[in-house]
This record gives structure tokens, C-alpha cells and sequence, in this order.
């Protein structure tokens, strides 16, 4: 019976099907996995087939009040919905309890992205080390190709001669789906300057493109030590972090094309509604264009 069945084991094997089903990374997993040991704290002595959505309600109030916002609670929401979709198909659970359950709603937060000027000073880094020039080419390729901090890390040596060559850069986002995105000159040149130097870092026979101090891959956490350092003596007010670099990439993009749909491709977002947060950055430069071209824009003298 799922009353007597132990929920370790459930929530085992829901992260088995997370990563070899469902492909999601490590980090994704161990997310969802926070949620629900949420659940099996609130539930407590209530086995989990008895839960109904009073109970849900209820536990959702109970994270609100203790300051989750809409945001992290809609997660929250997700990954119980997902977990009891998962024991109704494997563990013969009769019901899901979150179907239909909204979070309440977050106030919109919108991105906060550099200026063209401010993008161009932190990453125009005076290189005197390896480590210098490390930095300099990652810092400049998250900017120039509006990577995530994990595609970056996970980048192999191997394929960066081709990438050179071909200016572009394949990369495995969310979901290990694949895209290839253009490369800017700067980035490429940084990138060159580091291969030069790799060898006196990497460990013999590391495939990581960018390597830390002990020569084997570098840490997403290293990365972010790094910019923020960085920012803070170029004297970036605002606080530096890898996916600031992919918003600015993101707006910078948008306001010199207005393409928003190829804005989204280089992204990787799998919908469009996910890249149009970017459209409230440039409504004044859109104005502009729309002034210029539009027939019926300017009033008649």
C-alpha cells in the first residue's frame, strides 16, 4: 500500500526518473528535493495519500507567513505537483492534491541589466596572469554569447578549435537542449589568449575548457567569486553577478535589433513570453525607432 510505503524511497526514486527521465541537471533535482522534504516536514505523521488540498492550502499559507514569496512558493507548488504525479503513475497514489492550487501571485520583478558602458568596463580586464586571462575570456564570453553560468563551466577544451574557427559556440542548456549561439570578436580573441596559457593550469588530460587553481574544472561558485571581486574594483555599484551579463547581453541585443524572437534563440528560452521580460528595458529606444519609421508616427506640420 503508498501509506506504508518509506518515503525516502519515493523521493529516491522520484529523483532517479527527474535525472534519467526527465533529464534534468543535478542542481535542478536537488531543488526539487528541498521542496518536498518541505512537504514531509509540514505533512509530518500524515502519510502522504491522505493529503488533500486543505492540507496544501494550508501548508502554502504556512510558508508565505514565514516570508516565501509568490515566486519560490509557485515553485514550491511545482515540484509537489510533479512529486505526487510521479507516486499516481509508479506508487499507485489515487489523487494529486496540488492540481489546481495557485501560489499567490509575485509582484513582477524585472531584470536589472548594465549599461552598454558599464558592460564594456567590467569586462575589459588588464591580463598579467593566466588566471587574468581566464577570467577575461569567461567574463567576456558570458557577456558576448548571454551564456548561463552552468554552460559555461561545462565547456570542453576540445571543442573550442571549432568554435574559433566557425565563431560560435555549441552549448547544452536546460533540458540538454543544444544551441549553437555566435561568438563576438572580443570574446574570440580572449578566448585565444587564454588557450595559450591553459596548459600551465589544467591538469594533463582535463577536458574542462576553463580550469580553476587545481587545474581541474572550474566551480560555477569560483566564477561568480570572481566577477563579483572584480565588479566591485571596477566600480560597478550595482552587484555583479554571471546572469547580470546575460541580462545585459539579453537588452543590449534587443535594443540594437528589436528581434526579440532571435534574442530568445540565442537564449534558449523554450517560449517567447520568457524573453519579452527584456521588452520593458527599451521602450524609450523603441519609441525612437517606431518615430522613424512608422508613416502615421509624426503629426503633419
Amino acid at each position: 500500500m503508498p501509506a506504508t510505503e518509506p518515503v525516502p524511497a519515493t523521493l529516491q526514486g522520484y529523483l532517479a526518473y527527474l535525472h534519467n527521465e526527465r533529464n534534468y541537471s543535478p542542481l535542478t533535482a536537488e531543488n526539487y528535493a528541498r521542496d518536498i522534504r518541505r512537504l514531509l516536514a509540514l505533512a509530518g505523521n500524515t502519510p502522504l495519500p491522505e493529503l488533500k488540498s486543505h492540507h496544501i492550502r494550508r501548508y502554502i499559507a504556512q510558508l508565505h507567513g514565514s516570508g516565501l514569496g509568490g515566486r519560490s512558493l509557485a515553485r514550491v507548488l511545482s515540484a509537489w505537483r510533479g512529486f505526487y504525479s510521479y507516486l499516481m503513475r509508479d506508487h499507485g497514489y489515487q489523487s494529486n492534491p496540488c492540481v489546481g492550487l495557485r501560489a499567490p501571485k509575485a509582484p513582477k520583478t524585472l531584470p536589472h541589466a548594465l549599461s552598454p558602458d558599464e558592460a564594456v568596463k567590467l569586462v575589459e580586464l588588464p591580463v598579467k596572469t593566466p588566471l587574468d586571462a581566464r577570467d577575461k575570456a569567461m567574463f567576456e564570453l558570458l557577456y558576448s554569447s548571454g551564456l548561463r553560468l552552468a554552460e559555461l563551466v561545462s565547456l570542453d577544451f576540445a571543442l573550442m578549435q571549432d568554435s574559433l574557427r566557425s565563431g560560435e559556440v555549441r552549448v547544452t542548456g536546460k533540458g540538454s537542449k543544444t544551441r549553437i549561439v555566435p561568438m563576438g570578436s572580443h570574446a574570440i580573441s580572449a578566448l585565444q589568449a587564454w588557450l595559450t596559457v591553459r596548459e600551465q593550469i589544467a591538469k594533463p588530460g582535463e577536458s574542462a575548457l576553463f580550469v580553476g587553481k587545481n587545474g581541474a574544472r572550474i566551480s560555477p561558485r569560483t566564477v561568480q567569486l570572481h566577477l563579483r571581486q572584480w565588479g566591485i574594483k571596477q566600480g560597478i555599484a550595482s552587484g555583479v553577478h554571471p546572469h547580470l551579463l546575460r541580462h545585459s547581453f539579453a537588452t543590449h541585443v534587443l535594443q540594437s535589433s528589436g528581434d526579440l524572437r532571435a534574442v530568445q534563440e540565442m537564449l534558449g528560452h523554450a517560449s517567447i513570453s520568457t524573453t519579452q521580460v527584456y521588452t520593458h528595458l527599451d521602450f524609450q529606444y523603441l519609441a525612437k525607432i517606431y518615430d522613424g519609421a512608422h508613416p502615421r508616427a509624426k503629426k503633419k506640420p
